[in-house]
């Protein structure tokens, strides 16, 4: 490594990498996002806002860009990776989880508990705002407002659709799920989003349905009185108050079937 990027640490995690060029932080993993993440304001820069004016949720992309923050009014950051660098302690206020091989709930709970008393806005994040972060965010939703799984992962997942939490994280999910609610709840649909039934397509109209037809009380053709009628009085669609047919005179034919105008002298 020359002696520039030894002096030039990368600007976001503080260690020494080639962030410009996309290479990984071979300390914390930091890297350049490869497509813009999808959040509640505009492009990747502003994390998620999970609960207005209180809970925030992104990356350490995010975490990192201290101008942004400070617009959305959030001076405290719980930070679940610790390798990840606080780094600006003198601008808010850090809370770091312990490395550990499982989630540390409570910890993080008790802590955003602190900032909602405060009333402080608080950044979760992680690296990529995908995994760790969402998790903590989830089990702080079912631990202080009641939800279960499903329905606290639902809400955080359309505030920031990249959401995308491991196997091993969600079981962990699913664990602390019991452990409030003393079961695990299978149903994926949350009971406060209600189901839209398929409706008929007609454009917006609701047509009543079709009354079906009443063949109970025809009458069979069968059971008719037979029509005692000669087959040379039979006249195919005739009916009792026929005209007669005036003759070709009247239409101006002439006898030989010709559309040629008759004198009328």
């Amino acid at each position: 490594m020359r002696k520039r990027e030894r002096e030039n640490p990368c600007g976001v995690c503080g260690h020494y990498h080639k962030y410009e060029e996309g290479e990984v932080c071979g300390i914390c993993g930091h890297r350049m996002p490869i497509s813009t993440e999808k959040s509640g304001l505009s492009g990747g820069a502003f994390p998620s806002e999970i609960l207005p004016e209180f809970l925030y949720l992104g990356s350490y992309d995010n975490a990192s860009r201290a101008e942004l923050l400070k617009t959305q009014g959030i001076s405290r950051v719980l930070n679940t990776v610790p390798a990840c660098q606080n780094l600006y302690k003198n601008s808010f206020t850090y809370h770091c989880l312990p490395e550990e091989k499982a989630l540390p709930f409570d910890d993080a709970i008790q802590f955003l508990e602190q900032c909602e008393k405060d009333k402080a806005r608080v950044l979760v994040h992680c690296m990529s705002g995908k995994s760790r972060s969402p998790a903590i965010v989830i089990a702080y939703l079912m631990k202080c407002k009641g939800w279960r799984l499903a329905q606290s992962y639902q809400w955080v997942k359309e505030r920031r659709p990249s959401v995308e939490m491991s196997s091993g994280v969600h079981q962990e999910l699913e664990e602390y799920e019991r452990s409030i609610f003393g079961s695990f709840e299978s149903n994926p649909v949350p009971a406060f989003f209600p189901q839209t039934q398929t409706q008929p397509f007609g454009f917006g109209f609701n047509p009543a349905p079709p009354t079906p037809p009443a063949f109970n009380n025809a009458t069979s053709i069968f059971e008719r009185a037979p029509i005692n009628v000669s087959p040379q009085d039979f006249t195919f669609g005739a009916t009792n108050n026929e005209k007669k047919i005036p003759d070709n005179s009247s239409f101006g034919f002439n006898a030989n079937g010709n559309d040629t105008p008759m004198d009328s002298s």
